[in-house]
């Protein structure tokens, strides 16, 4: 089976396939995002501590990270088809026994599970992706992806709040079990075959680990990684500590939660779109450039807001979302970057950048509960490190002043 040829910048973009992929990239972020607003009614159903509870989160990310290092060289090995098909089956399952949980460590099992195979919508998709299109094309699509990513938080909690009163908690998960039902026949009928045979008898002739070892000794890789793993955490140390942050320290009523946790969506999916059409002209390596800075700038507004107490909650939340809305000009240009480096190994390069975001969300997730002192100062903080710790990783180690222009 050849794979396909590529889809160039001047080509037509492919609707269909953006569609499917972006409704597989969705499965994780909706997976998070919709059930945030059930957390207290998980609690008391399952007569389970807040603690318990939160660890159901941590071990979806920790899930999603681990599972990125499994489909990534897998899907090099035997193709990108197999492994996904096998990824949304495990996704379903693990929704399922969610919906059906007795009890809290059932739950954070199932979860875990669940996001195990969530991890191969996001590792193999970005990988099709730089398999069916040229490198500037590919930036292009990833960056529409991020409007999927854009659109669940803000629709996911709302939705979710809405099975939550209507039909309970268990609903959500029922839920998340039919659109992947749905997803999982999409795949089997529709997705073909990206990875060439050709480079997929290349991967099996390599040692696994001397592959992850080559790559992780390329500077441009880690750069490229870890970038991303600290831009990620800033979005993380968002989704684990914004309930506090709004409802507790700036007394937001937590039914009006969910909007304000869905409006920093709005800048995002706005730059990212704006990427895509940056990208017709500039490589994803020259907007990284000009781009990251905008994030440091909008992040230290944020740590002035919050240590002088200048503009109050708005004075915070509004640079907040400008630092957040900035991620859909790094996002997608760092994951297009780092394939770049190495086009036969795109899937181990996938899972190196999707493992180490995760690895670091489950990270920031698990400190946000002790970074707590009746402010929003600890918040702040740790924003601004994971953007500095980001730009210092793209501009020191990737370097991408440096790096090619690439068809």
């Amino acid at each position: 089976m050849h794979a396909p040829q590529r889809t160039l910048l001047t080509d037509p973009t492919p609707w269909g396939l953006v569609v499917l992929l972006g409704a597989l990239t969705a499965m994780g972020p909706l997976a998070i995002d919709m059930y945030l607003p059930s957390l207290p009614s998980i609690a008391r159903d399952l007569h389970a501590s807040a603690g318990l509870v939160a660890a159901t989160l941590a071990a979806f990310f920790a899930g999603l990270g681990c599972g990125q290092f499994i489909f990534g060289p897998l899907s090099d090995r035997i193709g990108r088809r197999p492994p996904l098909i096998l990824g949304v089956a495990m996704f379903l399952a693990g929704a399922a026994l969610c919906a059906s949980a007795p009890d809290v460590w059932w739950l954070v099992a199932a979860r875990f599970l669940q996001a195990l195979g969530g991890s191969a919508g996001q590792v193999i998709t970005r990988a099709a992706v730089r398999d069916r299109f040229s490198h500037q094309m590919a930036a292009r699509v990833l960056s529409l992806l991020m409007l999927v990513m854009g659109l669940a938080p803000i629709v996911a909690p709302i939705f979710g709040g809405y099975l939550l009163v209507v039909s309970g908690w268990r609903a959500i998960f029922w839920f998340q079990t039919g659109y992947t039902v749905l997803l999982l026949i999409a795949v089997i009928l529709a997705m073909r075959e990206s990875h060439h045979p050709q480079a997929r008898e290349e991967a099996r002739g390599e040692n696994l680990w001397g592959s992850y070892r080559r790559l992780l000794g390329d500077r441009r890789v880690i750069g490229y990684a870890l970038s991303g793993a600290f831009n990620s955490g800033a979005m993380f140390g968002w989704i684990a500590m914004s309930s506090y942050l709004l409802i507790e320290v700036y007394g937001v009523p937590p039914q009006d939660f969910g909007w304000w946790f869905s409006a920093n969506a709005i800048g995002f999916i706005g730059l990212s779109q704006v990427n895509a059409h940056l990208l017709r002209r500039f490589t994803p390596e020259r907007i990284l450039v000009w781009a990251r800075p905008l994030s440091v700038v909008f992040a230290a507004v944020v740590v002035l807001g919050a240590f002088t107490g200048w503009g109050g909650m708005l004075g915070v939340v509004i640079p907040l979302y400008l630092t957040l809305g900035t991620f859909g000009l790094v996002g997608p240009n760092t994951q297009a970057a780092a394939m770049n480096v190495d086009p036969l190994r795109t899937g181990a390069i996938s899972s190196i950048v999707g493992g180490f975001s995760f690895a670091l969300g489950a990270t920031v997730s698990a400190a946000g509960g002790y970074l707590h002192d009746g402010t929003a100062r600890p918040f702040a903080l740790l924003e601004m490190g994971m953007i500095v710790a980001s730009s210092a990783a793209l501009y020191l180690i990737a370097k991408p002043t440096a790096a090619p222009r690439a068809a």
